[in-house]
């Protein structure tokens, strides 16, 4: 008899749900003069309220790496993001090409960062 390789025949179905878990940080600033130097404008953490209305006594929340962001808006518009930065220890906001932001413009910094969680169900039939 001749070599003869054997297969399995398997059908099998997988079904995954995946939850997002998005993790939501607002961050509120009125613009103040002292911190304008040049064109730049630099906003210490503590400086910030947070959602609730409370003054940010430690660092601000960082968006992780790969699976969060930043959106920052002054005045109400969304900005740039080649135009601030957050420090990586969340200490500050340094925002550039800033002299014409009057003093008193709302500023808001939106941290957004997720925490997926999935879930697979195999099915296999034969």
């Amino acid at each position: 008899m001749a070599t003869k390789l054997f297969k399995l025949v398997i059908d099998a179905v997988t079904t995954t749900d995946t939850d997002i878990n998005p993790e939501i940080d607002k961050y509120f600033y009125e613009l103040r003069e002292d911190e304008r130097t040049a064109d730049t404008v630099t906003i210490p953490a503590t400086q910030f309220t947070d959602d609730t209305g409370n003054v940010m006594t430690g660092d601000l929340t960082t968006a992780t790496a790969d699976n969060g962001y930043y959106m920052l808006f002054i005045n109400g518009v969304l900005q740039q993001s080649s135009l601030y930065t957050v420090s990586g220890d969340g200490s500050q906001v340094v925002i550039t090409d800033a002299a014409t932001i009057p003093v008193g413009a709302p500023i808001t910094l939106v941290v957004t960062n997720f925490a997926p969680v999935s879930d697979s169900d195999t099915t296999v039939t034969t």
